[in-house]
């Protein structure tokens, strides 16, 4: 308003002076009468002045009424620049500013709020109470008075430098651990075994060094860490590119070594921080090593990394301790449920039988959930052919029966999965007091359980193949029987993609017992061929396939009758041809969820991508199931997950290049 008012007083100002020289002009030159015109100038001028007197009595009055509105003391603070003040129309236009706007010059007399500071909207609307902006290089906190259209401006920028100071001179802890280093060093002469610590500990400690993070050892094979939030979110930004040198370095020395961090922050209280540092460890290492696990106090956790596949462990000292460990579990309760995954297939129910015998064995009462959480149709057929005998031998129950059976001394061993939002007897765990975990997955934060027993072993092909490890431990008087080693041999050999993919030395010497048990190869085959319906569906499915950069295929299946076990076998004969890197099949299942099954040759984790979609699994091979959307929309998400993963893989690569 003022400064509109000025520009008027200018115009007229020009607009009298100029009438006065022609009138001059006219009198001289054309000898023109010119008292009339005179006389109207004189007019003018005096309208003039009393209208611009009129204007600042006006601008006067603003101010008296913004003093009336605020009081004295107000009006005081920000006449020495403590407070700023705004008035604006009804089409939000400025039309007073106090004198701190001037002082700082952002007087915005005249302009429209809202193209000003856009933030203001939800402020003016009534919608939030305060709202926070930059101004050049100051930050302000506004907020509104109620009854006139009037705003407050506090300059917080000293405030917000001290609480960001704050934040960013919280500590972090953190641990680092060197995965499979005891199993890599433990035959080595201690010369090699030097020159191999020496290697794979050098990027660590020349990594803390430039990030200023402080590094204690506390072992041969880990370190304490100790820095801030700023320098974690220096380390979040290099997206951890330490992982990429270990695992470079181990290379070099032709050794299996990575490394794993754990990294707790957002609390004061060095306990909690020590308690979640440990947790993350524990989660990074079962879910294979190799990665991040950080979590903020009160928040989820989040991982990076996890590029490569879990290691098969060479000790057999951990078999042996969990082993025992579930053993004496049994052995003190009542009885034992065991509860496998929804849509269970081989793998599952292989296990789960092989503990149920195991608990036979140590003469207790044993339940498989079995009949309830869906079952796949291959599995189906297998269990139709044995089921007089399974009938006899293992009491296969739905999850109402097992809760009949449910006290509070019952073991409840959860097989083939870890999490509630997996599993088939989901109101068992619920009321379960004791609860064990036998699993071959990378591990969830959302397990939904706190069970008295874990074992995680991501570097193992399959659960079969643990439960196989841990049988001599358990009890020497296990009978496993024909139709249970053939199920356990068959999860195996479906888990490892025929013995493809996650096979180690101790995968052939667990199906070697399993063959020396009694089972039959052939028939374990044979239980996987296809029907002529099948591989109809499935060669129309591979030659619809629509291949992308770096060797991905994605299938996206419109077809009836396509079940899960489908759509994991068109991935895998996917990945058997030339040049296909990782397959992806997208379809619906029986139950109407939209699903993707992933399988990798190895160069890409598939399970990192199926994770950020909600999903999970192994590197090679991996799983999502999704309600209430469709192919398309997730075929979407899909492409645009895995552009995210390539750009972070290119990231990790190009921090790493030598």
């Amino acid at each position: 308003m003022r400064k509109r008012i000025s520009i008027i007083r200018r115009n007229v100002i020009l607009a009298i002076i100029g009438q006065i020289l022609l009138v001059s002009a006219a009198g001289m030159f054309l000898k023109m009468e010119v008292l009339l015109p005179s006389l109207i100038i004189v007019m003018e001028s005096v309208i003039a002045v009393l209208l611009f007197d009129r204007f600042d009595t006006i601008t006067e009055e603003s101010s008296s009424g913004v003093r009336g509105i605020l009081g004295t003391a107000a009006v005081e603070a920000y006449q020495i620049g403590g407070v700023g003040m705004l008035i604006y129309d009804d089409s939000y236009e400025v039309t007073w500013m106090s004198e701190l706007f001037r002082l700082r010059s952002l007087d915005k007399v005249g302009e429209r709020l809202l193209t000003w500071i856009p933030e203001a909207d939800d402020l003016v609307s009534g919608k939030t109470d305060r709202v926070r902006v930059q101004l050049d290089e100051r930050i302000y906190e506004i907020t509104r008075k109620e009854d006139a259209p009037m705003l407050f401006f506090k300059d917080v920028t000293e405030l917000s430098n001290l609480s960001r100071a704050y934040v960013e001179e919280k500590t972090v802890l953190g641990i680092a651990s060197f995965d499979n280093y005891e199993e890599s060093t433990q035959y080595e002469d201690d010369a090699d075994a030097a020159a191999i610590s020496a290697a794979v500990r050098t990027p660590l400690i020349e990594y803390c060094t430039s990030h200023h993070i402080l590094a204690r050892r506390m072992g041969e094979s880990r370190y304490l860490l100790l820095c801030n939030e700023k320098e974690l979110n220096e380390l979040i930004a290099d997206r951890f590119s330490v992982l990429a040198k270990v695992r470079r370095a181990a290379s070099r020395m032709d050794v299996s070594i990575s490394l794993s961090l754990a990294l707790a922050h957002g609390t004061t209280d060095f306990n909690e921080l020590d308690d979640m540092a440990q947790n993350l460890l524990d989660l990074a290492e079962t879910r294979g090593g190799d990665q991040v696990a950080m979590q903020k106090a009160g928040e989820d956790v989040k991982y990076f990394g996890g590029s490569s596949e879990a290691a098969e462990k060479r000790s057999r000292v951990r078999v042996r301790v969990m082993a025992h460990a579930l053993k004496d579990l049994i052995e003190r309760s009542s009885n034992v449920i065991i509860a496998g995954h929804k849509m269970a297939d081989f793998d599952c129910i292989g296990s789960a039988i092989g503990l149920a015998r195991v608990a036979q064995a140590l003469n207790k009462e044993v339940y498989v959930i079995a009949t309830t959480g869906g079952i796949e149709e291959k599995l189906k057929g297998a269990m139709e052919l044995h089921k007089e005998k399974l009938r006899k031998e293992v009491r296969l129950v739905s999850e109402s029966e097992a809760l009949n059976h449910l006290t509070g001394n019952t073991l409840v061993i959860m097989t083939d999965h870890h999490s509630v939002r997996q599993s088939n007897g989901a109101r068992v765990l619920e009321g379960a007091k004791k609860i064990a975990v036998v699993d071959h997955h990378r591990r969830s934060t959302d397990m939904g359980v706190k069970p008295v027993l874990v074992y995680i072993e991501a570097g193992a092909s399959s659960t079969c193949e643990l439960v196989t490890e841990m049988i001599p431990y358990l009890s020497n008087r296990v009978d496993l029987g024909e139709a249970r080693v053939i199920k356990k041999l068959t999860g195996m050999i479906v888990d490892t993609q025929n013995f493809r993919v996650r096979t180690g030395s101790r995968t052939y010497e667990a199906a070697s017992a399993l063959r020396e048990y009694g089972a039959d190869p052939q028939r374990c085959y044979g239980y996987l061929k296809d029907t002529f319906e099948e591989f109809a569906l499935k060669t129309s499915v591979a030659t619809r396939a629509q291949k992308l950069d770096h060797g991905v295929v994605i299938a996206p299946v419109t077809d009836k009758g396509m079940t899960r076990s489908l759509m994991s076998q068109v991935a895998d004969s996917l990945l058997g041809v030339q040049g296909v890197e990782a397959a992806f099949v997208i379809a619906k299942d029986e139950n109407g969820l939209t699903c993707i099954s992933a399988r990798s040759a190895g160069k890409i984790n598939v399970q990192v991508i199926c994770e950020k979609m909600g999903g999970g699994g192994h590197m090679t091979a991996a799983a999502m199931q999704r309600a209430k959307t469709n192919i398309q929309d997730v075929r979407e998400e899909l492409i645009q997950t895995l552009e995210q993963y390539w750009k972070e893989e290119n990231d990790n690569e190009s921090d790493t290049e030598e």
